[in-house]
């Protein structure tokens, strides 16, 4: 049982917290994370719900998640037929209730506990709160050297072309003000992995304040990205995003 709200809940009909955890073929990983997702849930002081998106998986997950739905009341479970990462955030991060909406890889490579170092009054004052791994006390555990070297060269295109400033734009931990994903995320039109880019490219056309938070990142082997084949794709896509930004795709209405 959820214990009784002691934050300051800015929508107090819906939850304070909602974790968005997108979901393809993870049978193998999703019952020992799910259960520590719920043990987490289950234990704040403050009404959280938990979204997991079935991504059109062709094992055991939708199974699973129903299980777990059933099991704790505060979870539920959405298919999103359209396929790719990006698709099935966007997807968890529409249906949310939560004042604060926060995306969760399943693999859950950070510890769930971190999530509260992403939310008020930790983070006052921002709209977004992007985990990272190259923020100062930023810790990364096992990861391969070639892994690292992929990810900052990639990082290094995304400031050159898309958000400079921001060190570490892919990590799969991210929190934002439901008004700001709101906002945001019907914006979005890459469904892949690099719909992060996306959605921070046009939070900073909207003018909202992004905050990287320092997070102990454990790298898990059996992850879902294709070092080569995929970063060909993700540049191709910064490309993209960044000619829809000149094109106006991102900019904020007038009226707003």
């Amino acid at each position: 049982m959820i214990k009784a709200l002691a934050y300051d809940n800015p929508t107090p009909n819906g939850p304070y917290l909602t974790i968005v955890i997108p979901a393809y073929n993870e049978e193998a990983r999703l019952p020992d994370s799910l259960r520590t997702v719920a043990d987490f849930a289950a234990t704040q002081p403050y009404p959280v719900e938990v979204i997991v998106v079935n991504n059109n998986s062709c094992d055991q997950t939708g199974e699973i998640i129903t299980t777990y739905t059933e099991e704790f009341p505060f979870m539920r479970r959405i298919d999103e037929s359209t396929q790719g990462k990006g698709a099935a955030v966007r997807t968890g991060m529409l249906a949310a209730r939560g004042a604060y909406r926060f995306i969760c890889d399943a693999d859950l490579s950070m510890p769930i506990e971190e999530v509260n170092t992403f939310i008020p009054p930790q983070t006052d004052g921002y709209d977004i709160a992007i985990g990272s791994r190259e923020a100062c006390g930023a810790v990364r555990f096992n990861e391969p050297w070639y892994r690292h070297l992929m990810g900052r060269v990639f990082n290094t295109i995304v400031r050159w072309f898309a958000v400079p400033g921001l060190q570490d734009t892919q990590c799969g931990f991210k929190m934002f003000r439901a008004e700001v994903a709101e906002n945001l995320f019907p914006l979005q039109t890459m469904n892949g992995w690099s719909f992060d880019v996306e959605i921070l490219y046009a939070a900073r056309r909207w003018g909202y304040s992004i905050v990287e938070v320092p997070i102990h990142w454990y790298y898990k082997s059996n992850t879902r990205i294709h070092p080569i084949r995929d970063s060909i794709d993700m540049f191709v896509e910064v490309l993209k995003i960044r000619r829809n930004g000149l094109r106006g795709r991102y900019q904020r209405p007038k009226a707003l």
